[in-house]
């Protein structure tokens, strides 16, 4: 059948619900993805769905074409992605697929894809749409078993967090999946917790759940103040990305809440290398070393970051954008639940506020992430014109784009791997300076854009 190459992206199948995600291309899915399991000699798998009012059709056509190449699932229902996760580890399993179309607006939906206990992206997803084409699949009976994976989910992230004093904490899930069952874990770890859009309702009625945007954390901010809360956490909307917001109001970014975590990590294992990405804060990977990690960056992508601390052994990770990685006593997926019930812990324990455990990391001057329109092909070339350019003179780190260092700051530039996008990020020691090399690099970027 005829297929749309864009939907196939690098970390998940994702588009507009019956424009690019038709009945008939999530049945090919299906049978595709039970075809690739059942010839890795795999017998059941899991499927959850998120909140969207179009995920509970997606999850029936999904499982029908599962079911017809002879592979067994346990559906899991709606839940947070990390729930999905979960059943594969926990249940030992022989992959997942959660229905989710996370922060993007209503009318998306996606698939995110693993294969046993690994996230599948780049080759592998490539590798479906191949199968989708072909027409390349088996013929079986599957059987379909429901289950309530929560109460297991519950009692496992329970038994690996000890808090200490009570704390009041206000929950934002923004009407994703994560609220129910975060409210559940923080009762039961005796916090005062509050939720606020904690119902899940695909429709987003308070805005859409995304905790990267400021504009979005506004409300939990505001009820952070009014209540005098110790912090607040906004979710994603399929609770695998967190932002969190302090008792002054202010937005912790997703490589602040890295160092933070790194305090709690270094002290359980010895020199642990601790994974982050290359969009995050210079400070961050000062202040890991500082405290006896071993910072290692790495490219930006949920799948690439889990792999790469597979391969380190690396009991944590976290990216800009708010994914945080918990491994050593945990599974090591990206869990914006866990990660929060972790944070209350270390809080828990500590006699300071979590502003000044923020205060603790190097802070520089930085730029939010900027998004350059651009083409597909276009991307590409213009990352490789910015590399050679200023390797002449500059020392550069490519392993995901180029982040240039100019010893006083640096700035990024890389090619989206979902849309024909170039992301641009800036930091240095003061504002001039923050300005000077924003300039020049985006002036050199101008300069060459739709000439290449």
């Amino acid at each position: 059948m005829q297929v749309k190459d864009e939907i196939f992206r690098m970390y998940d199948i994702r588009g507009i619900v019956e424009t690019d995600l038709t009945d008939d291309l999530v049945f090919a899915l299906g049978r595709a993805y039970g075809t690739l399991i059942r010839r890795n000699r795999g017998v059941e798998v899991s499927v959850g769905y998120d909140a969207r009012l179009s995920s509970p059709h997606l999850h029936d056509v999904l499982i029908n074409g599962i079911t017809s190449t002879g592979i067994n699932v346990m559906d899991i229902g709606m839940v947070p992605t990390p729930l999905l996760y979960f059943s594969v580890f926990h249940y030992n399993l022989d992959g997942g697929i959660m229905i989710t179309g996370s922060h993007n607006p209503k009318e998306y939906n996606g698939f995110k894809i693993m294969i046993e206990k690994e996230t599948l992206f780049g080759e592998g997803i490539q590798k479906l749409k191949t199968m989708i084409i072909n027409n390349d699949f088996l013929e079986g009976k599957g059987e379909l078993r429901k289950k309530d994976v929560s109460m297991d989910y519950l009692e496992k992230v329970l038994s690996i967090t000890y808090p200490g004093k009570k704390l009041s904490v206000i929950l934002d899930p923004g009407n994703g999946t994560a609220g129910p069952i975060a409210v559940k874990c923080f009762e039961r770890m005796g916090a005062d917790v509050e939720c606020i859009n904690c119902e899940p309702d695909g429709n987003f009625p308070a805005h859409l759940p995304d905790p990267t945007i400021p504009e979005y954390m506004e409300q939990l901010k505001q009820v952070v103040l009014e209540k005098k809360a110790d912090f607040g956490v906004g979710y994603d909307g399929d609770a695998d990305r967190i932002g969190v917001i302090d008792e002054r109001g202010r937005i912790i970014w997703g490589d602040k809440l890295l160092g933070i975590f790194s305090k709690y990590v270094v002290k359980r294992f010895p020199n642990p290398h601790i994974i982050f990405d290359v969009k995050c804060s210079q400070g961050v990977e000062e202040y890991i070393e500082s405290i006896g990690g071993k910072p290692y960056m790495w490219k930006t992508g949920h799948s690439l970051i889990k792999a790469k601390m597979k391969e380190l052994r690396a009991p944590l990770a976290g990216e800009m954008s708010g994914h945080i990685f918990c491994g050593g006593d945990y599974y090591g997926y990206d869990d914006a639940i866990f990660a929060s019930l972790r944070l209350y812990e270390i809080l828990s324990k500590s006699d300071k506020p979590i502003s000044a455990h923020v205060d603790e990391i190097p802070s520089y001057f930085a730029t939010p992430e900027i998004r350059i329109e651009t083409t597909e092909k276009e991307k590409w070339e213009i990352v490789e014109k910015v590399k050679e350019h200023f390797r002449k003179e500059y020392r550069t780190i490519e392993i995901d784009g180029v982040r240039i260092l100019f010893g006083d700051g640096w700035g990024l530039i890389r090619a989206s791997n979902t849309q024909p996008v170039i992301v641009a990020r800036f930091e240095a020691r003061t504002e001039e300076r923050l300005e000077e090399i924003k300039n020049l690099v985006l002036g050199f970027v101008d300069g060459i854009k739709g000439t290449v």
